[in-house]
């Protein structure tokens, strides 16, 4: 009968080869992975389809295109309310992007844990996965 610290250590030594296999495949895949990430880019439009945002794979404004008719309803806080919902959509989606980049290395809930800088519950998943819980 396996005792539990052998059972521990076999846990602990799948969980060693994983990432052994893992690092294994980001040092054959990961420029590649990043280049793409880095290549990221998405554009929306506002509701009305008056404001076109672009923005890269961080979030990042890259392009912001108004169309003149906006100005016949001039309305600064209107716009500006449409501008940031415009970006965080793209932002969003961007994100959406970059875990897909890197899904066949990193599983999407722990990349998604990185991108929002939640170490803590990023902590717990590396925990939990190596007791063999994930």
């Amino acid at each position: 009968m396996e005792s539990l610290g052998e059972r521990d250590a076999a846990g602990l030594q799948a969980y060693a080869d994983e990432l052994r296999a893992t690092f294994m495949r980001l040092q054959d895949e990961g420029a590649e992975l990043h280049a793409k990430a880095r290549a990221v880019q998405v554009t929306e439009k506002s509701g009305d389809g008056l404001i076109s945002v672009t923005v890269g794979s961080r979030g990042e404004l890259v392009r912001l295109d108004i169309d003149p008719r906006i100005y016949r309803r001039p309305d600064a806080r209107a716009l500006a309310d449409s501008i940031t919902e415009t970006v965080q959509r793209a932002a969003a989606t961007a994100q959406e992007r970059i875990i897909e980049v890197f899904e066949p290395l990193i599983p999407a809930d722990q990349m998604k844990t990185h991108l929002a800088g939640d170490l803590e519950s990023l902590m717990a998943q590396l925990a939990d996965q190596m007791e063999g819980k994930r």
